[in-house]
């Protein structure tokens, strides 16, 4: 079976020095390979052409064969990596706890702890008919998150 190990050094030698980071790398029991990729700014196909080559050319079809897939982590990709929270800094999130609790709200920090959220809810102000509009913080260690996608919106 072909190591993920092997699959992680060529990938990060083709992306060093390039906007570019992994993000996640899964090769299943029939040697297929899945190669999942970010960047700061976006990712073309031509950097997953690029990386696919690569990893071609590393590996020797006649000893082991294998199928192999490279692409960008798109919108329905859960978070899994680091740099993919900072590098959504200022999005609408849905953050999901290992207890299956959904938040959602804008993702307003990270560090190397976790991430902190803010949210608009209305709550009932003594002395006022109407309930109030205040903005909430909710903080998330990461080994307590389950996922965090981005909240896609059409407005």
């Amino acid at each position: 079976m072909i190591e993920i190990d092997k699959i992680r050094g060529i990938v990060a030698g083709k992306i060093e020095s390039t906007e570019l980071f992994l993000v996640d790398i899964n090769i299943s029991a029939n040697n297929k390979i899945l190669v999942l990729v970010d960047s700061w700014k976006s990712v073309s196909i031509n950097d997953c052409i690029e990386i696919s080559k690569k990893i071609e050319g590393s590996l020797d079809r006649e000893v082991e064969d294998f199928e192999l897939e490279v692409s960008s982590a798109g919108l329905d990709h859960a978070f899994r990596v680091p740099q993919q929270y900072k590098k959504n800094i200022g999005r609408n999130v849905e953050v999901t706890t290992l207890e299956g609790n959904k938040s959602k709200g804008k993702l307003i920090s990270v560090d190397d702890q976790g991430i902190e959220i803010e949210f608009e809810s209305k709550i009932k102000v003594e002395g006022k008919k109407k309930k109030q509009l205040i903005i909430e913080k909710i903080s998330f260690l990461f080994e307590n998150i389950k996922g965090t996608k981005v909240e896609i919106s059409f407005k």
